[in-house]
C-alpha cells in the first residue's frame, strides 16, 4: 500500500447517539477536536498539521473549526518543536504535537529523554509535564527510508515517559483523550498500517493508560501483542482455529507502564505465549515482555515462550517489506512449536 491523500482524508462518522463508525484516523481526529473543545489550554501543532491537515490527515479541519491559535504549523524542526512544547508544559498549557512521521522524531529525542522525560523528577513534581507526542509508527504503507520504523523501545526504555500503542478506533480515541488530560508526558504510537482500519467509538468510554486488554478468549496459548500486530494475531488466532488451537489474543496496549497483572493471569491460563511485533526483536519491548512472562510464569510453562518480530536490520524498503514484517504463516509456526506432544 503507498501513501495517497485520497485514501487518508477523515471520513464524515456515521453517528448513533455516542457511537459512531469511524476509521482509526477520525477517532483520532475527534479525540483531538473534543479535547480543544472541552480544554482551553490544549494546543496541537507539528508540521502541515494547520491548513494540509497532517500528511495524513489526522489533524484535518482542526484548525479552520479553532482557529490557528489552537492548531498551527510549525518549522521543520523536530528538536524545536518538542523544545516549545517543553516550555509551553511548564506554563500551563497542554501541548499536543506531531511527529509526522516515526524516523522523523530522532532530531527531537535529546529533548523528549533529557528534559521531557526527566522535569518532573528534576524538580520533585513541582514541574510537570502534561504533554503528548504523537508518532504515526510501523509499517505496512509502503514508506521509504525515515518513513517506516518502530522505535517504541527507545520510548519505553525512557523512565518518566508513558507509552501506549493503540490497535482498534475505540482505543485510538479513548486512548488519546486519556494522554491529553495526563499530567505527565506521554509518547502515542499510532500504527500507521491501521489509520484507515474500521470499526465502532463510543466518544463516552474512557480507559486508563496503564492497562492490558484480552480481545479474544482461548485456552491452549496466548498471543501477546500491540498496535499493528494486534490485529495480525486475530487472524493468527482465526486460522489456528481452524487446526484446533483455542488461542486467547492479548492487546497490551500500554508499553510503559506495563500491565503484568493482565498479561501474567493471560499465560498462567494457558501455559503458552507468543509475543508478536513489528520491530527488530534483539533489545525489543518483545524481549522484554518474553522476559517477564518467563520470569513471573514459569511453573506455568508448558512450553518456552517464543517470539515473533521484525528482523534484526534497517527497516525494509517497500518492495521488501512483505518480508521483513511478520505474518500468519511465522506466527503459526511459532505457535507449533510449542511442545504440544509433551503436555504435562
Amino acid at each position: 500500500m503507498t501513501i495517497t491523500h485520497d485514501d487518508t482524508r477523515v471520513e464524515d462518522a456515521v453517528t448513533t447517539a455516542t457511537t459512531q463508525t469511524m476509521t482509526m484516523a477520525a477517532a483520532l481526529n475527534q479525540a483531538l477536536a473534543d479535547a480543544l473543545a472541552e480544554d482551553p489550554s490544549v494546543l496541537v501543532f507539528g508540521e502541515d498539521v494547520g491548513a494540509l491537515g497532517g500528511v495524513f490527515r489526522i489533524t484535518d479541519g482542526l484548525t479552520a473549526r479553532f482557529g490557528e491559535e489552537r492548531c498551527f504549523d510549525t518549522p521543520l524542526a523536530e528538536a524545536g518543536i518538542v523544545g516549545t512544547a517543553v516550555g509551553m508544559a511548564m506554563n500551563g498549557m497542554r501541548p499536543v504535537v506531531e511527529m509526522q512521521f516515526d524516523a522523523f522524531a530522532y532530531p527531537a529525542f535529546e529533548q523528549i529523554v533529557s528534559h521531557v522525560a526527566k522535569l518532573g523528577n528534576r524538580t520533585r513534581g513541582a514541574i510537570r509535564m502534561p504533554m503528548v507526542i504523537r508518532i504515526p509508527f510501523g509499517g505496512g504503507i509502503g514508506g521509504v527510508e525515515h518513513h517506516c520504523d518502530s522505535s517504541e523501545a527507545y520510548y519505553a526504555h525512557t523512565p518518566g515517559l508513558t507509552v501506549v500503542a493503540p490497535s482498534t478506533p475505540q482505543d485510538a480515541y479513548s486512548l488519546l483523550r486519556a494522554a491529553i488530560a495526563s499530567a505527565d508526558p506521554v509518547v502515542f504510537l499510532e500504527p500507521k498500517k491501521l489509520y484507515w482500519s474500521k470499526g465502532e467509538v463510543d466518544t463516552s468510554i474512557r480507559t486508563s493508560l496503564d492497562t492490558a486488554q484480552v480481545v479474544r478468549d482461548g485456552t491452549d496459548v496466548t498471543l501477546l501483542a500491540y498496535g499493528a500486530a494486534v490485529p495480525l494475531a486475530l487472524e493468527a488466532a482465526a486460522a489456528a482455529a481452524e487446526d484446533g488451537r483455542s488461542v486467547q489474543v492479548v492487546d497490551v496496549r500500554s508499553l510503559s507502564p506495563f500491565d503484568d497483572a493482565t498479561v501474567t493471569a493471560a499465560v498462567r491460563s494457558t501455559g503458552r505465549a507468543v509475543v508478536i511485533a513489528e520491530a527488530p526483536g534483539y533489545v525489543s519491548v518483545a524481549s522484554e515482555i518474553q522476559a517477564r512472562v518467563f520470569e513471573r510464569c514459569f511453573e506455568y510453562l508448558a512450553a518456552p515462550v517464543r517470539k515473533v518480530t521484525g528482523f534484526d536490520v534497517p527497516f525494509a524498503p517497500p518492495k521488501l517489506e512483505h518480508w521483513y514484517l511478520p505474518d500468519v504463516d511465522r506466527v503459526l509456526d511459532a505457535i507449533d512449536s510449542l511442545h504440544w506432544d509433551e503436555d504435562a
